[in-house]
Formats: C-alpha cells, sequence, structure tokens
C-alpha cells in the first residue's frame, strides 16, 4: 500500500515554514533573539537592586547626593545636571541612529555616512561621561567615618552642608602611623595604602569646631539624613567611629551602604560594556558605508540590525536611569 506524502513547499529551507517568519531575514530575527535574552539579564540586575534597595530603605544613598558633579564646576551642587545630559546625548543617538536606518531604506548612502557618524560621536561621549562619572565616584568629594558596625558619618555645619575631612582634621596631632597588614591587624583586612587623616585627627578637629555636627545615613520620614546633636555626634565619634572612608569601591562607601556602591559599578558597568561594543559595531558598520558595501548589496539591512542593538541599549538606559538616580 502506498503512502501519500504531501509536499509543502518549504522543503530545505532555512526555517522550515518560510525563509521570513514574521516578514524578517534570519539575522533580524536573531537580533531579536539576543535583545529578548539581553532584556532578561538585565532584568534580573535591576529585580536584585530592587529587593536590595528595600531591605535598606531606611538607610539607602540619596542620589541627589551622591550625583552632583559636573565638569569645570568644581564646588557646586548640581544635582543629577550631568546625569540628565547624559541621557539626553545617548536618547538624541537613537534619534539619528533611526534617521540612518531610514536614509539606508531610500539607498542614501551620504545620509547614512552622516546620521551613523553622529550617532557614534554620541555614544563615544556618553561612554566617556559615564568614565567621568565612575572617577568622582570612586574618588569622592567629603569623606566620612565609618562605625564599627559598618555605618558610615558625615560631616555637616548647623545649616546642613556637608564639610569635608580636609577642612576637619587637624593634621601631625598623632605623627606615628603604621600600614595595616594581616600580620598586625585582622587577619582578612589589610590596607593598600594609609588614608590621608587618621581617625584621631578628625576627632581632634571636630571637637574643636563646635559647629560641626554628625549626620547618619538613616533616613528620617520626610527621607531626609538623621543630623545628630552636637552632644550625641561627638559621643558617637569618641566611641564608634574606627576609620577613614574617602570615595567609595566594592568594599567602603561614603556615600552610605556598599551594596549601593557594588550595583552602582555592577550595573552601569554592564550597560557601559554594551554601549562601548555598540560604538565600536557602528564604527565597522560605519566604515562599510563608506567603502559602499551595502550599496553593491542593495540594500542596509546591516545598518538597521544594528539600530535594533542601539535602541536596545538606549532603552536599557532608560530603565537604568530611573531605578539609580530618579526613584
Amino acid at each position: 500500500m502506498e503512502t501519500t506524502v504531501t509536499n509543502t513547499g518549504t522543503e530545505g529551507k532555512t526555517w522550515g515554514g518560510g525563509n521570513k517568519p514574521l516578514k524578517v531575514s534570519y539575522g533580524k530575527m536573531m537580533m531579536w533573539f539576543f535583545i529578548l535574552s539581553d532584556a532578561l539579564t538585565f532584568s534580573g540586575f535591576l529585580a536584585a537592586y530592587g529587593f536590595s534597595r528595600f531591605k535598606f530603605i531606611d538607610s539607602w544613598p540619596i542620589a541627589d547626593e551622591v550625583f552632583n558633579h559636573f565638569p569645570f564646576l568644581h564646588g557646586v551642587d548640581a544635582p543629577m545636571y550631568y546625569v540628565a545630559l547624559m541621557t539626553f546625548i545617548l536618547i538624541f543617538s537613537s534619534v539619528t541612529m533611526v534617521l540612518a536606518v531610514d536614509a539606508g531604506h531610500q539607498m542614501k548612502q551620504k545620509k547614512v555616512i552622516l546620521y551613523m557618524f553622529l550617532t557614534i560621536i554620541g555614544g563615544a561621549i556618553f561612554v566617556g561621561s559615564q568614565a567621568w562619572e565612575w572617577k568622582n565616584f570612586i574618588k569622592g568629594e567629603y569623606g566620612a567615618v565609618e562605625t564599627k558596625g559598618g555605618q558610615i558619618l558625615q560631616f555637616v555645619d548647623k545649616e546642613g552642608h556637608r564639610v569635608a575631612l580636609h577642612d576637619i582634621a587637624i593634621v601631625n596631632t598623632h605623627k606615628d602611623r603604621e600600614q595595616h597588614q594581616s600580620k598586625n591587624g585582622i587577619w582578612y583586612e589589610s590596607e593598600k595604602e594609609l588614608p590621608t587623616y587618621t581617625i584621631q585627627e578628625i576627632r581632634d578637629g571636630f571637637a574643636k569646631k563646635s559647629d560641626l555636627l554628625i549626620r547618619t545615613q538613616i533616613l528620617t520620614e520626610k527621607g531626609e539624613k538623621t543630623i545628630l546633636s552636637r552632644e550625641e555626634s561627638l559621643k558617637r565619634l569618641n566611641t564608634d567611629a574606627i576609620g577613614i572612608v574617602e570615595g567609595a569601591n566594592l568594599i567602603h562607601n561614603e556615600y552610605g551602604t556598599p551594596l549601593f556602591a557594588n550595583f552602582f559599578f555592577f550595573i552601569t558597568g554592564f550597560h557601559g560594556f554594551h554601549v562601548l561594543s555598540g560604538v565600536v559595531i557602528n564604527i565597522i558598520i560605519f566604515f562599510n558605508v563608506i567603502l559602499g558595501t551595502y550599496e553593491r548589496r542593495k540594500n542596509y539591512e546591516m545598518v538597521e540590525k544594528v539600530g535594533l542593538y542601539w535602541h536596545f541599549v538606549d532603552l536599557v538606559w532608560v530603565f537604568v536611569f530611573t531605578f539609580f538616580y530618579l526613584v
């Protein structure tokens, strides 16, 4: 008995159901798969950040106080201004990428070159801005002291304005300073270099300046950091303070809990790597456009594919910006 075989007309084709499911090419479909998987990765990171922030909701650093620098305006309090400028530049580069893709659809090589060049410049400025922001975050501006329980104590005047350690410390009150190493301290802890000031120099300077107060990392009901009285400040500094913290790293953070710095470095660094990769890929495609590669192919689909990636990293930044800087 013979078996009847029905031919569908799709035998031997890449997708089985046709070479272009959803009317897109294989390359674009794979780009969408990558974007989906990467979106899930970023979602996991941001969800972890959200849970951690909720756990330390009464002591989480205030973004306006952390990200308040602006290039060439040292000492000027400009909360979120530079971050907002970075965000605008990245979003504008997404607009120029849209224009490049549209010009490619119309086979206008010169316009593709122009708009891709603007996109590359915007991406490079954003990556450079992130590097500058990292530098300021790591270096710090005011400094703080750390307590036995890992809490951060900052210094303010009676008006509530931050006061830097160099304006407090009385230097050389205790000249004998020894490098903290595993052999002369706790076995798992060591110093790469001596801090700028000793805790005793800060105590001496704080005691002589009666207009200074201590601000803890604990937030009030109004979302402001708790400021101790003069008596409480002296007691806390003399009994609990054990070390100096300048800037932020994966272990210490002058702005508050180290967990904030850990998430900041990891998530913004991971996104920055994506943007840097996008800039490099855009440069490669840019030179291919100049060489006329896609003119000879009679299509600019490659520009469209890298455009999808670029829009994705822009969209991710909107969520990172919201979680870290706005909420």
